[in-house]
């Protein structure tokens, strides 16, 4: 497991009761009805989870990367929806903390801490998806702030978030690009608009929708930090921290399954004995466990270089790539221990099949993953 102290231990089993008795037992009726938890998140700002990644002195019960990763894991082993509505959230303090000025922090951080500001990050466009460099959504500068001009897709918690850090270009002319963008700081206000929820096939509950843009006025104040231009660095490493939690749920997802399977694979009887038994069934839990052992030590791992202060995108990305995979794999497996039954939406791994592959493409796809990884291992281990 992870490397935590006493007292962080103490939270991470403080989340995974919560998740055994009062989130597993209503999931699957939630789910099924793409209802929004709303008893479930109040909840979680009560436990003081929206906070985690907000230290001192704007909250008095941040925790490590380490632990939060823990924290994330269990929240998607009784429902991956659930972990998404902290991800985005958690990616914006982080760049508060790192970019934001004085003022921006002493704004939101608070009350993100308790949710009473939920915030979420706007990179994706309609027709760039992984490729930030197409980006189209424009704000210029006036005497009084920027108008912004453009429109997002695959926003998660965009009805419900009353911050959106919005990547956007200030100058569309710079060369190369991505020295034209900038972070803005935004609230919803005239020119600003939810479009539409997307339909998905699982991460169910929380919405994941389109924005869009025309003639939005906000101050100069929204800019992050106090200088244009360095938006892109500044998101790439947030991502370090959200491609770190979209890891730690699919974690979430295959304990889960592999939990699942290995109590039906006791129950569950052919041929006189309980299928777990018979070799094929055994070795689906043998590859289960142990994909998921090695899945969450590379979580570990990428946690710990993070909370050390170093540049951790190929670790993230490493961590990301093999989670997301293996919970994939994991998921599948869990549906054929379980036989017609894993076909069945009486039982969960139908579920867990489902939100699966958002980890396999979501914050950045596993093809996108392993360009970075590639990038920083050559730039690490340069030709001498």
């Amino acid at each position: 497991m992870y490397e935590l102290s006493t007292e962080e231990t103490a939270i991470v089993e403080v989340v995974a009761d919560w998740v055994d008795h009062e989130v597993r037992p209503v999931v699957r009726e939630l789910e099924h009805a793409n209802t929004y938890p709303e008893a479930l998140i109040e909840q979680m700002k009560r436990m003081g989870i929206f906070g985690l990644a907000i230290p001192e002195p704007w909250n008095d019960a941040g925790v490590s990367v380490p632990c939060y990763a823990a924290v994330t894991e269990e929240l998607a082993r009784g429902w991956m929806s659930l972990a998404g509505a902290v991800g985005g959230h958690s990616v914006v303090a982080k760049l508060l903390l790192e970019h934001g000025t004085q003022e921006q922090k002493d704004r939101y951080l608070p009350r993100m801490a308790t949710g009473e500001v939920r915030a979420t990050m706007a990179l994706t466009e309609p027709g760039g998806g992984s490729d930030l460099q197409a980006m189209r959504t424009v704000a210029r500068r006036g005497d009084d702030g920027y108008v912004v001009n453009g429109a997002k897709t695959w926003i998660t918690n965009a009805r419900r978030s009353d911050l959106v850090a919005l990547l956007c270009l200030t100058d569309p002319q710079a060369e190369p690009r991505h020295r034209g963008m900038s972070i803005l700081l935004v609230e919803k206000g005239p020119g600003f608009e939810v479009s539409r929820d997307l339909p998905k096939l699982g991460y169910k509950g929380v919405e994941s929708c389109e924005l869009s843009f025309s003639d939005f006025r906000v101050p100069s104040t929204s800019l992050l930090g106090e200088v244009e231009g360095h938006g892109f660095a500044q998101m790439m490493r947030g991502l370090e921290i959200g491609r770190i939690q979209v890891a730690a749920r699919a974690l979430g997802v295959g304990a889960a399954a592999l939990v699942d399977s290995v109590r039906y694979s006791q129950e569950r009887e052919s041929f006189g004995r309980p299928i777990w038994q018979h070799q094929s069934v055994g070795n689906h839990l043998a590859d289960m466990v142990t994909q998921l052992t090695a899945a969450r030590q590379l979580v570990q791992y990428a946690a710990r270089r993070y909370e050390s202060g170093e540049r951790a995108d190929m670790e993230a990305g490493m961590a990301k790539l093999f989670a997301s995979e293996a919970a994939m794999k994991i998921a599948l497996d869990a549906v054929r221990v379980h036989g017609g039954y894993g076909y069945s939406t009486e039982f969960d791994v139908e579920r867990y099949f489902r939100d699966a592959p958002l980890m396999i493409v979501g914050e950045g796809t596993n093809e996108i993953q392993k360009n970075v990884i590639a990038r920083q291992l050559v730039k690490r281990n340069p030709l001498r």
